[in-house]
């Protein structure tokens, strides 16, 4: 069986080490690159699995690199995880929003990583196995239609450019279609794991798919003190 790639932008040695021999010992492939460019163009030509990105490097910061492999169709679909020395929530909220999946803050257990880099790996082959499996009929409301086969999202025959974790979240979310869903249950159902004091994850990706589905975005709604919805008729 071929290991997991895992392409790990750090420019600080011994974490680079550090995290590259945990990843081994848990039968990852780790690739290292220690600056924006190089992580980049390594991934276009490696195609990894996922992505450990650390947000402080020298020259093109990791929020840079982020929003950049985000724009490009052909590594978007990549997950992401962020590295960050710094505690403030705006840090971790615009890694977000551009389109990580997922955020440590530094000092992190190496355990505690390799660990989420399982289960964003497990919910990702999760949500392309679920696809394939699912109805290639086109799920529909106003000008959305979700196509579980093709894992594209359209709004008035416009196709979405969602990242894996906002497509396996509106996903989640038309498939239960009237029915509120908790943030903790997301957290749990779409990202794979539940931590707490990680809701603001799953309002800050709600809040980006929101964004993205523009005139259509009315369909998902808030129900405040609780979680979120897909209606079932339009207001």
């Amino acid at each position: 069986m071929t290991s997991q790639r895992i392409l790990v932008v750090e420019d600080e040695p011994d974490i680079l080490e550090i995290v590259s021999y945990n990843l081994r010992q848990s039968g990852f492939e780790p690739e290292p690159a220690k600056d924006g460019e190089t992580a980049l163009q390594m991934a276009e030509d490696l195609q990894p699995d996922l992505i450990i990105l650390d947000l402080m490097l020298p020259g093109m910061d990791g929020l840079e690199v982020c929003r950049l492999l985000k724009q490009r169709d052909s590594v978007r679909h990549i997950p992401v995880i962020m590295l960050t020395a710094k505690a403030e929530e705006v840090d971790r909220i615009v890694g977000l929003e551009l389109g990580a999946d997922d955020y440590l803050t530094k000092p992190f257990s190496p355990r505690e990583l390799v660990l989420r880099v399982k289960s964003i790996l497990r919910r990702h082959q999760s949500t392309v196995e679920k696809s394939a499996a699912a109805s290639s009929t086109l799920f529909e409301a106003g000008s959305l239609s979700v196509d579980p086969e093709g894992h594209q999202a359209y709004v008035s025959g416009i196709p979405l450019q969602l990242t894996a974790t906002e497509f396996k979240l509106l996903l989640t979310l038309t498939r239960r279609r009237g029915r509120v869903q908790s943030r903790e249950e997301l957290l749990n159902v779409v990202w794979g794991y539940q931590h707490s004091g990680y809701e603001r994850t799953v309002d800050t990706h709600v809040r980006r798919l929101r964004e993205k589905l523009g005139e259509a975005q009315d369909w998902v709604e808030t129900v405040r003190g609780v979680g979120y919805r897909f209606r079932k008729d339009p207001e």
